[in-house]
């Protein structure tokens, strides 16, 4: 069965065509700028080779247009008729307490991810953007949603709910709802196949590291906690969000810049974070370069990127009552071995006994990254979103 895996930006779509039958990804790529000038489609072939097809892409409709013809093409593609694709799967960014797992799209679904735009209002509409599209050019073709907040509903009320009016939780769900949960899940499953060892019975802890970066506590398969909250600025550091913050520092910018609702959350969202601190970039790459260079600034945020997410990982130990393994993954917890052996150093207390031969690990491969006698396994596990979106499809359609 041939499923194509769609993520909807607001400027973009990245796809993947995955054969579920051997699990071969056949195709994949993205569209970039999507209503803006130089909007094109790189794609990546099965050698590796990158190639970019420039067009004017106003919306995504036309974007999608655009993959399907390519996939369908002589040159680039890899079926030779649109009716071999079996189904789509849709990342939908919210959810809300609406999903706790994926599900066929239907009208009444669609319904109810637009009752979430309210909580993800630069996410839920791309994403319906493609699900309207699929529907327009593939009408035949069953589509799935899958949610990044799903995996999160386990949590129980205590972790979830903040310390304001119950009402304000009644009238308009103000909660934690957290998110990379198709990343968070697919690691913590596959961490435990990988270390042979019962998905239903450890404690977890996956760090999803990148520009954007959260934390997820895992106990025997279900999530009890996450870092991210309401929206995705709470939690770590990340690469241009600010992270937990006081609620007063919030409103006490406000007064003194008399700047508005709008003005703080760009502050937070895209002027924090490791950018915000060290005023060079987002980028873990320039960071390092500009700590080479002896820039203070720049080591002050590497620093408190680290420790943020050491911190976590303390009091998700307590939330769990223990530890078993410790998973890195996404851009940064995949690649950087640095930052690995920051967050694990002097860890010993908590059973974390890193091998600094074992943390070189080369990019893409799964690696165990602690010492043989280490009572907590840490782990490298390249994330895989699209394959649990495809997967999810396939169990939906059977």
């Amino acid at each position: 069965m041939k499923i194509l895996v769609l993520n909807c930006g607001s400027s973009s779509i990245k796809y993947k065509l995955v054969d579920m039958d051997d699990q071969a990804i056949l195709a994949q790529g993205g569209v970039e700028k999507i209503g803006l000038n130089g909007s094109f489609l790189k794609i990546t072939l099965p050698d590796g080779e990158k190639v970019i097809l420039e067009g004017e892409i106003l919306e995504h409709q036309t974007g999608i247009e655009y993959i399907l013809g390519v996939i369908t093409s002589e040159k680039y593609g890899c079926i030779k008729s649109l009716d071999e694709i079996d189904a789509v799967g849709h990342r939908v960014v919210h959810g809300g307490e609406k999903f706790n797992a994926s599900v066929l799209i239907t009208d009444e679904v669609i319904q109810k991810i637009i009752e979430c735009i309210d909580l993800a209002p630069l996410h839920n509409p791309p994403n319906l953007s493609g699900i309207y599209a699929v529907r327009e050019l593939l009408p035949k073709v069953p589509q799935a949603g899958v949610f990044d907040t799903a995996f999160h509903q386990t949590m129980p009320d205590y972790a979830y709910l903040y310390g304001l009016p119950y009402s304000l939780y009644e009238k308009y769900a103000i909660r934690r709802y957290g998110f990379h949960g198709t990343s968070h899940r697919y690691v913590s499953e596959r961490v435990c196949q990988f270390l042979n060892v019962p998905y239903e019975q450890q404690k977890i802890i996956t760090c999803h590291i990148g520009n954007g970066a959260s934390i997820s506590a895992v106990r025997n398969g279900k999530s009890v906690d996450t870092s991210m909250g309401m929206t995705p600025v709470e939690g770590l550091l990340m690469g241009t969000r600010c992270g937990d913050i006081d609620a007063g520092v919030i409103t006490y910018i406000m007064e003194k810049e008399n700047v508005g609702s709008q003005a703080i959350s760009t502050i937070v969202n895209k002027y924090g974070g490791v950018l915000g601190v060290s005023g060079v970039s987002s980028d873990m790459r320039e960071i390092d370069s500009a700590i080479g260079n002896g820039n203070e600034r720049a080591a002050l945020a590497l620093n408190m990127y680290n420790y943020r997410i050491k911190k976590y990982i303390g009091a998700y130990a307590a939330a769990l009552g223990g530890l078993d393994i410790l998973v890195f993954t996404g851009g940064v917890g995949e690649n950087q071995a640095q930052t690995r052996a920051a967050v694990c150093e002097n860890m010993e207390f908590l059973g974390i006994r890193l091998d600094k031969e074992k943390n070189k690990t080369v990019r893409g491969i799964e690696a165990v990254i602690t010492t043989d006698d280490s009572p907590v396994k840490a782990v490298v596990i390249p994330t895989d979103e699209e394959f649990m979106i495809a997967r999810d499809t396939l169990n939906l359609l059977n």
